[in-house]
């Protein structure tokens, strides 16, 4: 049984050395809410609930995350009793959505499990891999400048590249890159900028050979997304459209998408993460590791889903170096030849950089069993 005395809240935020834009906007600093627990034996775990401070990606927000982290989760945690990690999405199953605030806290536990346990997080979970491999983000509104990024990540490595698009530039940017690129692997990721009328302009981009088209459609939908994917050829990929494992199945039964872009934050945690990629394998639907421009913590969580077997497309975890002069664990996240080496200690397998994480931190909290705040 874990008996869990004590919960640490850290608000950090910490600016990107370059901005990450999109066509719903641009991102200069990065807020995030680092979750510690600690245990009647003092071992401690780590999770991140990775929330914008703005609700562009999901209504969630720090915030919101805040809130529902300090009046709802903590007191409800602290009340009950937990044996395993995958009995957190049952003890919060009553309270609705807010799937970062759970996701937060339930992979805080998970590493303190796993610690207990003196075994990996990647092989706690089932985990094969001793080695991923990396993929990486274009996100600029400038198409040199994209493609002096993806030069870039092509001397770092990068095993797949993801740029940014909109209806206002996807033929522009894409044909510009094939040309200078005519044969790295590509996807493009359309953060729900069209709609099936467009369906005369998304065919056009059949041309480009792309990996796949990230969530092209509105972020609550799985019809029309299924009745693109019958008139184009390249794959869609979901992303926003995927919080639960029922929109999996739901996503699945409809033929809404060929790939699934699964993110523990956005799905409510590691348990539900590892069911969502279960059953794309079931039904041989291709699954990978989103990234959400986070710190090192959830980073570390992401290399560890994607030791699973059904991972076969590289994921959006990049170097720690590529957004932060200096991140919050040790050793940073580095990626080698396209790769990055899975580690083999309890728990996430990184150390918390604790001198760093007081210097990024903007608000604190803490909870303690019988006491509150």
């Amino acid at each position: 049984m874990l008996h869990i005395d004590r919960v640490h809240l850290s608000l950090i935020e910490m600016p990107l050395k370059k901005p990450f834009t999109t066509h719903l906007g641009t991102v200069k600093n990065r807020q995030s809410i680092i979750i510690e627990v600690i245990d009647s034996d003092g071992i401690s775990g780590f999770g991140e609930a990775v929330a914008f401070s703005s609700p562009w990606y999901t209504e969630e927000t720090t915030a919101t995350v805040l809130h529902m982290l300090n009046d709802f989760l903590i007191p409800k945690l602290l009340n009950e009793k937990i044996n395993h990690p995958q009995e957190v999405s049952r003890l919060f199953a009553s309270i609705r959505r807010n799937e970062m605030a759970k996701a937060g806290i339930e992979t805080a536990i998970w590493d303190l499990y796993a610690k207990k346990r003196d075994q990996s997080l990647s092989a706690l979970i089932g985990g094969s891999r001793t080695e991923i491999p990396a993929g990486a983000v274009v996100a600029t509104e400038d198409v040199l400048h994209a493609l002096r990024q993806i030069e870039l990540f092509q001397k770092q490595g990068y095993q797949r590249l993801k740029v940014k698009i909109s209806p206002e530039n996807d033929v522009r940017f894409l044909k510009e890159i094939r040309k200078e690129y005519p044969n790295i692997p590509l996807m493009a990721d359309a953060n729900s900028a069209y709609k099936l009328a467009d369906v005369d302009q998304l065919r056009a981009l059949d041309e480009f050979r792309l990996l796949m088209i990230e969530q092209p459609l509105a972020v609550t939908d799985m019809v029309d997304h299924a009745t693109l994917q019958r008139e184009i050829s390249t794959p869609i990929c979901l992303d926003e459209s995927i919080s639960s494992i029922h929109d999996a199945y739901s996503a699945i039964q409809l033929g809404s998408c060929k790939i699934m872009n699964i993110k523990m934050g956005r799905v409510g945690g590691l348990e539900n993460a590892k069911r969502i990629h279960d059953l794309c394998v079931d039904h041989q639907i291709q699954v990978w590791c989103g990234g959400m421009i986070e710190f090192g913590i959830s980073r570390a969580h992401n290399i560890a889903l994607a030791t699973l077997p059904g991972f076969t497309i590289p994921g959006d975890i990049v170097s720690s170096n590529h957004y932060w002069e200096e991140d919050i664990i040790e050793p940073f996240v580095e990626v080698k030849n396209g790769m990055i080496s899975v580690p083999a200690e309890a728990g996430i397998g990184f150390l918390i950089n604790r001198k760093r994480l007081k210097e990024v931190t903007i608000s604190y909290g803490e909870y303690i069993k019988g006491k509150g705040v």
